[in-house]
C-alpha cells in the first residue's frame, strides 16, 4: 500500500480540490490511503472558536458563521446543486459541533481544543471523499478516531502502537482509495484526540508503519524539502535526498517541511518518503530514505521566531550540578515548555525556550523561589546544518548575536528579534 498526504496549503479552497482530483488522475491510487489536513487557514478558524467558547461567548457565534461561511463556499464552488447529500452531511457536523458546546461541562483548554478543532478535518475530508465520488473516483471515508488510538494528552496525545496497528490491519486487504483525517485520534474514553500542530504527517506516518506501506507520499506548496524557508530566505535549493537521520536533525531543530514524529517510524521499516510539488506532483521531489545523508551537499538554516533565552544561576552564586539541572528540567516539563537549546557555565545555565502553552510566567515564578533567572523574550533561534566559516562571519557581522554554540556539523545562533537573515 501507498500512503498520500494533502496539507492545508493544497485544499485551501475549490481549486485547490480540484487540483487534488487532477493529481489523483496522474498517480497511482489502487491501494492508497489518502491523508488530507483542514483546509487552508481553518485549524486557526477552529482555534478561535476554542478561544470564544472559553473566554469571549459573545463572540462565538460570529466565529462559528465565519467557518461555515468559508466550508459553504467552497461547497458552492463545487458541487453544482446544494441538494448533494454533502451538504446535509456538514451540516450534520456543525450540529455535533453546536451539540458539544452546549453539552460540554468540561473547562480544561487542552480537552476542549482537541474536540472542536479536530472538526475541521472532519469537514475537509468528507467534502473532498463527495467531490471525489462525484467525479469518478471511488474511495471509502475512514474515520481517523477508530484506527489512530492515543493517550489522554491533549494536543500533544501520544500513540497506542499496540491498540493502532490492531484496528489499522483492519483496512490492509482494501484496494478502495480510502480517505481519512491527519492531526487526529482517541483515546480509551473515546474522546478525540489530536497529535500535535502540524501532526497530519504523523498521521501519514502512523498508517505507513502499521500497513508496512510501500511508501509515503507528502505533496506540499513547495517543490521538495528545500535548505531553507523560501519565505525568510532567498535563493533556496532544492534537496533531492536525504537520510533519515539527517531529516530527523533538521526536523528536530525546527525544519517545518517534514513533522519532528513522522520520520521515526519510517526510518524503523525503512519506509521511502517522497515531498513533491502538489502543482507538479511528476516531478522528483525530494526522497527521504536510507542512503546518502545530503544531496547536494549544502548548508541548511532553520529559524524558529519567538523563542525565550532564559539564563538561570543559583542564589549563592554555587556551582550548578547535576541535581539543580535535573530539577529544572523537571520544572520545564510540569509546564510544558519546549527546549530548543541548551548551554552551560560553572555557574549558569542556559536554555532556549518555546512558550507554546503560555506558561511561562508562572514558571519562572516557580523558579524564583530558588534560582536568580534573566531572559529574554522575542529572540530568534538560528541553526545551519553544514555550516562554513562564510555562514559565521555572516551572521556575527549583520546580527546581535546573544549566544552562539557550534558542534562538528551544525552552528546555532540566538539574536534580537528582527534580524537580517540570507542563504
Amino acid at each position: 500500500m501507498k500512503i498520500y498526504k494533502f496539507g492545508g496549503a493544497s485544499i485551501k479552497d475549490a481549486n485547490g480540490i480540484k487540483n487534488v482530483l487532477k493529481v489523483l488522475r496522474e498517480v497511482e491510487i489502487k491501494n492508497v490511503v489518502l491523508v488530507i489536513s483542514a483546509m487552508g487557514k481553518m485549524t486557526n478558524a477552529f482555534e478561535k472558536i476554542v478561544d470564544a467558547y472559553l473566554t469571549d461567548i459573545k463572540s462565538l457565534t460570529d466565529k462559528i458563521d465565519a467557518v461555515k461561511k468559508y466550508h459553504y463556499k467552497v461547497l458552492h464552488d463545487l458541487f453544482l446543486k446544494n441538494t448533494h447529500g454533502i451538504f446535509t452531511e456538514v451540516e450534520l457536523l456543525f450540529f455535533e459541533l453546536h451539540g458539544f458546546l452546549i453539552h460540554n461541562k468540561q473547562k480544561d483548554y487542552n480537552f476542549v481544543y482537541d474536540q472542536i478543532v479536530s472538526q475541521a478535518e472532519q469537514l475537509s475530508t468528507k467534502i473532498i471523499s463527495a467531490y471525489l465520488k462525484e467525479n469518478g473516483i471511488e474511495n471509502r471515508w475512514l474515520d481517523a478516531r477508530n484506527f489512530i488510538k492515543t493517550n489522554s494528552d491533549y494536543r500533544e496525545a501520544r500513540v497506542n502502537w499496540e491498540r493502532t496497528q490492531n484496528c489499522i490491519e483492519k483496512i490492509k486487504n482494501n484496494s478502495t482509495l480510502q480517505i481519512t483525517q491527519g492531526f487526529i485520534g482517541s483515546d480509551r474514553n473515546n474522546f478525540t484526540t489530536t497529535l500535535g500542530r502540524e501532526g497530519s504527517d504523523y498521521s501519514a506516518g502512523i498508517f505507513a508503519y502499521c500497513l508496512n506501506a510501500e511508501s509515503v507520499h507528502i505533496f506540499k506548496d513547495v517543490q521538495g524539502v528545500l535548505n531553507a524557508d523560501p519565505n525568510v530566505f532567498k535563493n533556496t535549493i532544492l534537496l533531492e535526498q536525504i537520510s533519515y537521520t539527517e531529516a530527523i536533525e533538521m526536523a528536530f531543530y525546527g525544519a517545518s517541511v517534514i513533522h519532528p514524529k513522522t520520520l521515526q517510524p519510517l526510518q524503523k521499516k525503512e519506509i521511502p518518503l517522497y515531498v513533491k510539488s502538489f502543482k507538479n506532483p511528476k516531478n522528483k521531489g525530494t526522497t527521504v530514505g536510507k542512503g546518502v545523508s545530503l544531496k547536494p551537499k549544502t548548508p541548511c538554516y532553520i529559524v524558529k521566531e519567538n523563542q525565550i533565552l532564559l539564563s538561570i544561576s543559583t542564589r549563592d552564586f554555587s556551582f550548578m550540578m547535576e541535581n539543580n539541572i535535573s530539577e529544572i528540567f523537571k520544572l520545564l516539563h510540569h509546564f510544558k515548555l519546549r527546549v530548543h537549546l541548551i548551554q552551560n557555565t560553572a555557574i549558569s545555565f542556559s536554555v532556549c525556550l518555546e512558550d507554546k502553552y503560555l506558561t511561562f510566567e508562572t514558571f519562572l515564578k516557580e523558579l524564583k523561589i530558588k534560582y536568580k533567572g534573566l531572559y529574554n523574550k522575542n529572540v530568534t533561534l538560528l541553526t545551519i546544518r553544514h555550516f562554513n566559516k562564510k555562514d559565521i562571519q555572516q551572521i556575527e557581522k549583520i546580527n546581535t548575536v546573544l549566544l552562539k554554540q557550534t558542534s562538528r556539523e551544525t552552528v546555532q545562533f540566538i539574536m534580537k528579534k528582527n534580524t537580517h537573515l540570507e542563504s
